[in-house]
């Protein structure tokens, strides 16, 4: 018998998911993040699940983890110090960026200083025309001035992006030739090794993101490996990728660019799987921390991906999962501004001290201070639980929430609930705008809130948006942490053809995804090590000759061996029809980008279906809640206490160890038979 452990690391809270292979049973685990000393919440977790559940470290087979330190180290502006090396003339590619205003609604927002300031771009001579030709040489006298100014102003590593170095990388590596001889001990990072596509800011601001965390993640993954081989895990650890795969946590030391995002990927590959499950066609996932609320959209069982996501402050354009931050988390503080106004987020209070309700030196009201002042939380009977990482102070709740109370001059109860509001019309606020951008309507999705405080605030978004369906998975505190342990061996390749979708190219068209195919199937087998079944998906950038920006098209592999350009120009038409309800078959197509996925199927965890009991839900007690600004008796579940088939109606309180999912009247209630909640709203 042996068990799989999925980790995900978030503000407040570190996850843990337990699959035992032999039972199909699915355990979690809370332990309380530190972001004073990262990783040491992970050794904690696997203690305390030794000592919890008695599963022994050497049990362990399988082990997935979501990594948060590259991304808090690009937010946080902790990573290297680097030098930027331009092509002559390109040095503000950085301060130019796309000239867009970070706010249009604001005109004195400012766009945030590049993690490279202006003093740290060096232009060198050289030059690669746009064909891949070489205009200009490098001169090696040229680089190490360079290197030596890099020096002279405190780099501890040097990124290298020359103009045009997609449709040629010899003047990258040529560079990196040379600082190699010269100094050995400095990183040097290649934009053309990182994400090699055609547009300067794009594929040089990726590279400075990307490698600005890259020695912090590299030594946070080395003393996890370390750690877990010490404490008898023997497995190679897995980290989480931005792309909603997994990798070697070996092979994220060099990759730290693919990891950024890694910990809200999982939470959506977990919200895809139970969809799946659900048969959901159109699902929009909710995840709610301690810290914000994030939301993607899951169409058909699959999650929607993008480029251009942003990292901090700062875009980086490799495939991502679609992911959105719509709002406050559960630790988020809430407070009066200067004009009167109540005002909940952006500032959390984390893990330390975190919510005053917590008892750990908290004092100031968060979203979860004002559940358990309406009584969602706290109780007696809530108490009774047990397996919780913290314990519930009702008194230090009510006394954050007078802090605001009292200026807004309302009474303790009616603040909190003041705040749930607030923060509820924000994210309301927020998901009308992503769905008119995406040109959905919400009410034909159901909703699956996950997270310590999804299930928490899912119902009332739901009831506000007119959402008729929320899906609460049974472990929805850790469904991030599950999401890893269900995610495939999955990389992303690409090359910048810039050809025409004509007869003519398709030679070349194939030729290049005979290079990408060659280096998908070398990641997959030799760097990963894995000798299972695999997949390729084929896709191009594409666009109407004329066209600024391109649409990623997915393609059939037999149309690029047969050569079969009508097929290839017939599928991005459809495409464009699809996106923008016009295609015009005449039109020249271009092909900008090549892109090719390789993916390699993971074990998975397998829920059997169980039989529908006959029993009443029996509440295990009755709680006092104020809701809609009266005062209500609701009944009170225990969530292991749920079976299959059964039903009842809100407004209610199921508690379980990882959440609470708090149900306002109007919803009907069932079971279903992988044991989710099924919310149906009936008003």
């Amino acid at each position: 018998m042996g068990y799989r452990i999925g980790v995900d690391i978030g503000g407040t809270f570190t996850d843990f998911c337990i699959f035992n292979d032999a039972t199909n049973d699915l355990l979690s685990l809370k332990v309380l993040s530190r972001p004073d000393a990262p990783g040491s919440e992970v050794m904690e977790g696997i203690r305390q699940i030794d000592a919890r559940y008695g599963i022994k470290p050497k049990d362990v087979v399988y082990f997935t983890h979501g990594s948060t330190v590259g991304i808090n180290t690009v937010i946080q502006r902790k990573g290297l110090r680097l030098a930027l090396f331009t092509t002559a003339a390109f040095e503000d590619v950085l301060e130019v960026a796309r000239l867009k205003m970070p706010d249009p609604y604001n005109l004195f927002s400012r766009r945030p200083e590049p993690l490279v300031t202006r003093d740290r771009v060096i232009g060198i001579k050289g030059r690669i025309a746009a064909d891949g030709s070489v205009d200009a040489p490098v001169e090696e006298a040229d680089v190490l001035a360079a290197l030596a100014k890099a020096r002279a102003l405190g780099a501890e590593g040097i990124i290298v992006s020359l103009l045009h170095c997609y449709r040629n990388p010899a003047h990258e590596q040529q560079v990196k030739g040379i600082l190699a001889k010269a100094a050995p001990d400095m990183p040097v990072f290649l934009s053309s090794e990182i994400w090699p596509i055609i547009r300067e800011y794009e594929r040089t601001t990726t590279a400075v993101v990307g490698s600005y965390p890259q020695t912090r993640v590299a030594h946070y993954l080395t003393a996890l490996q370390k750690a877990l081989k010490d404490i008898g895990v023997a497995p190679e650890p897995q980290v989480t990728k931005s792309n909603g795969g997994i990798m070697k946590a070996e092979l994220g030391k060099t990759a730290s660019l693919q990891v950024l995002l890694s910990g809200t990927a999982s939470g959506v590959m977990g919200a895809a799987y139970v969809s799946r499950l659900c048969d959901l066609k159109n699902c929009m996932s909710l995840d709610v921390g301690g810290t914000s609320a994030d939301v993607a959209f899951v169409i058909d069982g699959q999650p929607q991906y993008g480029v251009g996501e942003i990292v901090g402050e700062f875009p980086i354009y490799i495939p991502t999962v679609a992911v959105t931050s719509i709002g406050a988390g559960g630790g988020s503080i809430a407070h009066v501004d200067a004009q009167g106004v109540l005002k909940v987020g952006p500032e959390s209070a984390g893990s330390r001290p975190g919510p005053a309700c917590y008892g750990r030196g908290g004092d100031r009201p968060t979203i979860t201070d004002a559940f358990v002042a309406c009584g969602f939380m706290g109780s007696s009977a809530g108490a009774q639980l047990g397996y919780r990482a913290v314990t519930i102070d009702p008194a230090k709740a009510r006394a954050a929430i007078d802090t605001v109370a009292k200026p807004l001059k309302l009474g303790t109860v009616a603040a909190a609930e003041a705040i749930i509001k607030v923060a509820v019309s924000g994210m309301f606020m927020e998901v009308s705008k992503l769905v008119s951008r995406y040109g959905v309507d919400i009410r034909d999705f159901a909703l699956l809130p996950f997270g310590g405080a999804g299930p928490m605030l899912g119902c009332f978004l739901a009831r506000d948006l007119g959402v008729k369906e929320v899906v609460v998975p049974p472990t929805p505190g850790v469904l991030s942490a599950m999401g890893g342990l269900i995610a495939d061996f999955k990389n992303d390749f690409i090359k910048t053809a810039f050809v025409d979708a004509a007869p003519a190219a398709m030679a070349a068209v194939r030729e290049s995804f005979a290079g990408l195919r060659a280096q998908a199937l070398r990641w997959l087998k030799e760097e990963q090590g894995y000798q299972g079944k695999h997949r390729l998906a084929y896709a191009a950038d594409m666009r109407y000759r004329g066209q600024s920006f391109e649409i990623e098209t997915p393609l059939e592999e037999r149309w690029i061996e047969a050569g079969d350009a009508k097929a290839v120009a017939a599928a991005f038409h459809e495409r464009h029809k699809q996106l923008y309800q016009y295609a015009d078959a005449e039109a020249a197509v271009q092909m900008i980008n090549l892109r090719l996925v390789v993916i390699g199927e993971s074990p998975k965890p397998s829920f059997k279906k169980l039989p529908d009991t006959r029993e009443p839900a029996k509440p295990a007690a009755t709680i006092e809640v104020t809701l809609d600004g009266a005062k209500q008796s609701v009944p009170f579940y225990r969530r292991v206490d749920l079976k299959p088939g059964q039903r009842f109606s809100g407004p209610a309180v199921v508690a379980q160890d990882d959440c609470t999912t708090c149900v306002p009247g109007g919803f009907a209630i069932a079971v279903d038979a992988y044991g989710n909640l099924r919310l149906t709203l009936t008003k």
